[in-house]
């Protein structure tokens, strides 16, 4: 007997392998495909969220609390609508068609005159129907109900189950009364029937009720929530302030806890800043005054002993390290002592142009008008004047436009020198950084000009952006916020 399986069965066996496998792969396949799209739409789902929701504190927050109570009433609505009020509605429609039923029964048992008289007062004293009898009549051919109505519908179905005779009704015609009428052989029964018989008249004061209290629910959250913005708002204008290097004097925690946390934490942090800022200001002008005294002695050391090619390097150096302290010094006072104050930037900047003309070089200006900014006026001198410095040191010609937008003065200075790499941009607001040899920082200058420039526009809440200017040279714009 052969123990072992025919070729034909190891055949099989792998076709079924081969076919699980790619069972197998084309499931993980669709799972991927279907994850993957899934992860597309909450991509499209977040992406539209995060474009079209409301950029204010204060308007998200009124959404969050609006929008589950609009959904909540909404829901509640259309319960009270859906089950309530239809129920209610129905079971009042089929109460009026079986009265009317009733009344049907009675005027075929007794028709005559003096039976309808006493069953319309019957039944205006029990069922609160009023009714009478159009002798050799027809029904109305003019439909004046609502197939969209409610109450049409149910009244509709509600005499449709009750009665076998033809039936015309008016849900339009009276305010207070519902106009029915039977087609009885050649009579028409026609019955008056109270609004409040056939449908609940009181829904609307659920809506108003339900109106009235989401309007009062939205005016105390708006009033709650602004006042817990503001305080939001002022700890960012106070933060906003300090940045642009204005004093905030009369800002004090308010609001909710963690608001006061960040309050009192962005407080301590200002009072660390300046103490930091007046330690580095008392640094720099205690070792720029320090200095002051040793170089002088070099100097009268130099000029005594004669030798002047001999020593012409030494005076050099001595001449860079005054210039040096100098320029320290100027800023450490600029920056430290000098109150803010509202200035027209663009007079300010003819003033740093025109002294560069006495001085022999020309430098083109425009300026637009009402460019008034809260300022350090030497500080922001300072920074104007080493850009200038920096445009006339590496170009032959300059040029200075003052300008403004909603938010931003910006002062551009251009010219037509070798320009900066733009990779080389930040290395170039390094103090004493080193870049090509056409921008040598031993050409003329201590290499302090726009790290100084730059400090100066950080301290203001601004910034100096470098870039690549119309002439071929480089671009340095002096952005301050309005």
């Amino acid at each position: 007997m052969n123990k072992h399986p025919s070729t034909g069965s190891f055949r099989l066996v792998e076709a079924e392998v081969e076919t699980t496998s790619e069972a197998r792969q084309s499931n993980g396949s669709a799972r991927m495909s279907i994850a993957r799209r899934l992860a597309d739409r909450w991509s499209a789902v977040k992406h539209f969220a995060k474009r079209y929701a409301p950029r204010r504190l204060l308007t998200r927050s009124l959404l969050i609390i609006v929008t589950p109570v609009v959904l909540t009433q909404f829901i509640v609505t259309y319960i009270f609508f859906e089950l309530h009020w239809n129920t209610v509605t129905s079971r009042l429609s089929e109460g009026v068609a079986g009265d009317i039923a009733m009344l049907i029964d009675t005027y075929e048992t007794f028709p005559s005159i003096q039976s309808i008289d006493r069953l319309t007062g019957v039944v205006f004293r029990t069922k609160e129907l009023s009714i009478a009898v159009d002798k050799n009549a027809v029904l109305p051919h003019v439909e004046r109900n609502s197939l969209f109505s409610v109450v049409d519908r149910s009244l509709r179905d509600a005499l449709e189950e009750r009665l076998n005779t033809p039936f015309w009704f008016d849900t339009t015609r009276y305010a207070d009364y519902v106009d029915i009428r039977v087609q009885i052989n050649n009579d028409v029964l026609r019955v008056y029937a109270p609004l409040d018989r056939v449908i609940v008249t009181n829904g609307h004061i659920f809506l108003l009720w339900m109106t009235v209290t989401s309007l009062v629910l939205l005016t105390i959250a708006i009033v709650f929530l602004r006042n817990q913005v503001r305080s939001i708002q002022r700890l960012a204008a106070a933060a906003d302030h300090f940045g642009r290097g204005q004093d905030v004097v009369d800002f004090k925690p308010t609001g909710a806890t963690e608001v006061r946390q960040a309050a009192d934490a962005f407080l301590k942090m200002r009072d660390r800043i300046q103490r930091q800022i007046e330690q580095r200001t008392l640094l720099l002008a205690g070792v720029s005054h320090d200095l002051k005294t040793p170089l002088t002695r070099m100097r009268l050391e130099l000029e005594m002993m004669g030798q002047p090619q001999e020593t012409e390097a030494m005076r050099s150096d001595i001449a860079e390290m005054e210039h040096m302290l100098d320029e320290y010094l100027t800023f450490s006072r600029g920056q430290g002592a000098e109150a803010p104050s509202e200035i027209d930037l663009g007079p300010l900047t003819a003033d740093i142009v025109q002294g560069f003309a006495r001085s022999g070089q020309e430098v083109g200006v425009s300026s637009a008008h009402g460019l008034i900014a809260s300022v350090r006026r030497n500080a922001i001198k300072r920074c104007i004047t080493n850009l200038i410095e920096n445009a006339l040191r590496y170009g032959e010609k300059a040029a200075v436009r003052c300008e403004r937008d909603e938010e931003s003065i910006r002062i551009v200075v251009d010219d037509d020198g070798p320009g900066i790499p733009e990779t080389q941009i930040e290395e170039a607001f390094k103090p004493f950084a080193r870049l090509d040899t056409g921008r040598n920082l031993d050409a003329g200058g201590v290499g302090l000009g726009l790290a100084i420039a730059r400090d100066v526009a950080r301290g203001h809440g601004g910034d100096i952006k470098l870039g690549r200017s119309p002439w071929g040279g480089l671009r340095a714009t002096l952005v301050l916020p309005v």
